[in-house]
């Protein structure tokens, strides 16, 4: 596999587990505040709702980094846009910096780190 294809699997899964772990404790937080039996998390319906969470987690995560990306491009922190396999050069300075890399690990896009 390309390290580029490797990079980007390791992101979506990075969310996707993020997302789980961020639906376990709203559960365990049910668990203890609300009057639901344990054996209701043990159901394919739950079990199907959980997968349905984690996969829009990762939607809209992918969405806002995708809008951090424009505004990174439009607020001239990113350079380098145009094409899919040119490399994209993030300042130092941009405001949403982390968003806009998770974005670029996402897409499978090279980029740099530059010093501006």
């Amino acid at each position: 596999m390309k390290p580029v294809t490797v990079d980007m699997l390791r992101a979506h899964l990075m969310v996707a587990s993020l997302t789980a772990m961020g639906a376990e404790v709203l559960v365990c937080l049910g668990l203890l505040l609300l009057p639901v039996s344990r054996y209701a998390f043990g159901s394919t319906s739950f079990r199907l709702l959980a997968v349905a969470v984690i996969v829009s987690g990762v939607i809209v995560t992918r969405h806002v980094a995708h809008l951090a990306f424009e505004f990174a491009l439009r607020g001239h922190y990113a350079s380098g846009g145009g094409r899919p396999a040119q490399s994209v050069a993030i300042a130092s300075n941009c405001p949403r910096r982390w968003l806009v890399i998770l974005h670029l690990r996402l897409a499978g896009r090279p980029f740099e780190l530059a010093e501006h």
